[in-house]
This record gives C-alpha cells, structure tokens and sequence, in this order.
C-alpha cells in the first residue's frame, strides 16, 4: 500500500480528528473529486482493504501517489505515530493460553465479476459476472464488542489488520456448484437445528465489506446455523448510488435463482433471510418470484428481516407484503427517523422509504415494524441494526427464539393512526 493511502487509513482510523490528517485530506480532496470520494468511504470503514485499494488507485489515477509534498506530509504523520507506537508492548498471543481469535465460516453467492487479483479484498471486483460460489473465513477479536467491526486505529497505535485485534477477512475460496452446494448442505445438516441465516447487503457495499458484516452479525447474533451471504455487485463507493440501483434490480433474477437452488438443494428446515439497505429490493423481490413459482418452498422462509429498507413505502405495502404472505411468520421490519441515508434517498425520489419512521412509519397486516429511532449514535444512522446493542438483541430473539414483537421484553408497543408498532424501551 502506498504511503499516503497508509496515512489516510491511521488518519481515518482515529476519526479524523489529528490536524495532520485534516490538513493533509483538505489537500487530496481540493486536487481531485474521485480522490475525495474515496477518503470518505475509507472514513466510513477504515478496516476495509477492498476501501483501501481504491483510495490508492484512485490516488494513481489523478497523479497524486508521487506527488512528493503529499508524501512527505503523509510520512510525518506516520513517523509521529510510529515513534508513540514504538513505547507501547503488545502481546501477539494471549498470556493465559486461550485462543486470540475466533475464525467464522461463512459462505457466499455472488453475481461480481472476478477480478483476478488473488487478495481475498479483492477477488472480487463491483462489475457484473455471472453466478459464483464459495467460502470465506472471517476473524472475531478474543475481547470483540457486540456491534463492533474492530478494525486498526491510529487511537490504538495500529496501521496493520490483525486477527487478534480486528474482524478480518482472512480468507476467500471459489468453489464449484455441485462442492459448493455438497458442503453448504453438510453444514447445514450438522448445526442441529438444521439453520441457515442469508444476508444480503446494502448500497456502498464491497464483497470484503459484506463478508466482515456477516462475520460479525452470525458471532453477535450466537447463530448456530450456518451463515451465508449473497453479494450483488455494488460499487462500494460513496459516487455509486446511481449504478447501484441499477444493479441491485438486474441482481433479482440470480438472487432468486440462487435461492430457490439453495432452499431445496440443503434442506434446510429454518431460513433466515436479512437484507440492509437497497438491499432489501433484492431480498423482497426474488423471496416473492421463489413463493410464487415454488410455494412448497416457503414453509422453510422462518423469518424476513428488512433493516433500514431502500425501498418506495407504497410499493412495499401494496406490491411486496401480498406476495409475501405465503411465509410463515410476519415480516421484521426495522425503521428510524434518524437515518440519513434513507433521507437521501427519499429527497432523490421524492417518496418515502420503508425504512423511515415518523409520519411515513409503514404500519401494515404481515409486519411487525420496529422503530429504531434514536438507538444510533452514528454520523448517518444507516447500519444501526448491526452495531447497535439494543438492535443486535432485538434480532436475537427473533432469530434464536421465534420471538414475536409483542412478546419481547425491550420493545414497548405504540399504538399509531394506521395500528401498532414498536419502540425500544428506554
């Protein structure tokens, strides 16, 4: 990694809030646009080497990586933190023998077009490809914290991901269809349940990014079944919204395809189905084309959990809910009126979003709607369903108990013009 990128990243790390790295993202932002763009996603997730590759490319691309002052302002950076890292001692292994690290299997589908690098970051690339398979490994810090996606921080003196400090992901396989399927059914089989949770990400989204997320969500949520994500081939940039749109409506017909394919090539009894974001289109439309075209299927749909969807409320409520009435129990939706990047989007299409509360709160037969409002402390408020305790307990119920809303004991009921919902308790 070059050594502005490597500065950017400690800088980020921290927060952004050393006046050497303010001074030196003012100067990359005023000489280039797409560099400015990629500090910022660098800055929404600094552990992310997939983010990190393209600050550096996008670095090269505008002729800034040779850039002689940037470079020398970006070593002083480093050589201040360096020389207060050289004073500290960190131990690499654990003094009372116990594991450092936690390493989680998850499994994959993905539509990305390979990209021919061998880094696990960067397997895949944000075009489209055709339907691929696999497995990844995924590293849980021994002292991780429910929410937390650790990753180096200048507060903590670390430029380097480690496993025992960082959720990281280590490793990336591509596997054949009928190994892949063969493997994900073994697993399914001997989680005793016989479980599976699939997670489809959001906008602004890597392949790195989604596997790291779904790490931490089965290790938070203690899934005991196996994990399993689908990545549609977001851009994983700030800029991407456009593009993603449109890819994560040409994604619907592989999403559907894989899930039909995977609820009757395991058998799995119980299948969890958890969307963020845009998302949650995705997830929607293809559960509805697997209902419709195979409905003994849906009997194996335990749970939809949509958190923070991208998606017209109207639509959602006369479009979506009916068809996905053939599943069991009533759809999970989480909601705020904190959420900045759902705003966003309603100011982009003029219409609410399911996934905003307040007045627009979506309140229907089928759903059991959970306003998340105020339990995120973040910038945008957009990921409070997997960083924020409350939420991740919330879901636990759902997903490990079967716990209807009206029976868990951290949500008040509220009763509104268009029917109930849900609150946390104070």
């Amino acid at each position: 990694m070059d050594v502005i990128t490597t500065a950017v990243t400690a800088g980020a790390g921290e927060g952004g809030i050393s006046a050497a790295y303010q001074m030196l993202k003012s100067r990359l932002a005023s000489q280039s646009p797409s560099v400015a763009d990629a500090i910022a996603d660098v800055e929404e997730d600094p552990g992310s080497r997939s983010r990190q590759f393209a600050l550096s490319d996008a670095l090269a691309s505008a002729g800034l990586a040779g850039d002689r002052y940037l470079r020398a302002a970006a070593r002083n950076l480093i050589d201040e933190v360096e020389r207060r890292r050289s004073a500290r001692t960190s131990p690499t292994a654990s003094l009372d023998g116990a594991p450092t690290h936690a390493v989680m299997k998850v499994y994959f589908a993905t539509d990305r077009e390979l990209s021919g690098d061998r880094h696990p970051a960067r397997l895949f690339g944000s075009g489209r490809g055709q339907l691929r398979y696999g497995s990844c490994e995924v590293s849980i810090p021994r002292d991780h914290r429910m929410g937390e996606l650790e990753s180096p921080t200048l507060l903590r003196l670390e430029f380097r991901e480690e496993p025992e400090q960082h959720v990281v992901l280590l490793a990336a396989d591509v596997l054949e269809h009928e190994h892949y399927m063969a493997e994900l059914k073994q697993a399914i089989a001997a989680s005793g349940p016989r479980s599976a949770l699939l997670y489809v990400h959001g906008y602004r989204t890597t392949f790195e990014d989604a596997a790291r997320r779904t790490g931490q969500l089965a290790y938070d949520l203690a899934f005991h079944g196996t994990p399993i994500f689908y990545s549609w081939p977001s851009q994983g940039k700030l800029s991407g919204y456009i593009l993603d749109e449109a890819n994560v409506e040409w994604t619907q017909a592989d999403l559907a395809a894989f899930m039909a394919d995977f609820l009757q090539q395991t058998e799995a009894e119980h299948v969890y189905l958890l969307a963020h974001s845009m998302g949650s289109r995705a997830l929607a439309k293809a559960a509805a084309s697997v209902i419709a075209a195979r409905p003994e299927l849906a009997s194996r749909i335990s749970e939809v959990i949509l958190a923070a969807p991208d998606i017209d409320a109207e639509v959602f409520r006369q479009q979506l809910l009916p068809a996905l009435a053939g599943v069991a129990n009533p759809l999970t939706l989480y909601a705020s009126s904190e959420d900045a990047a759902l705003r966003a989007s309603k100011a982009i299409h003029g219409y609410p979003r399911a996934g905003e509360s307040g007045p627009a709160i979506v309140v229907a037969p089928g759903v059991e709607t959970i306003d998340a409002t105020g339990v995120d402390t973040g910038f945008i408020g957009h990921a409070y369903y997997a960083e924020q305790r409350s939420a991740l307990s919330d879901m636990f119920y759902v997903v490990q108990k079967d716990t209807r809303a009206a029976e868990r004991f951290g949500l008040q009921a509220v009763e509104g013009t268009t029917g109930r919902y849900w609150t946390f308790r104070g």
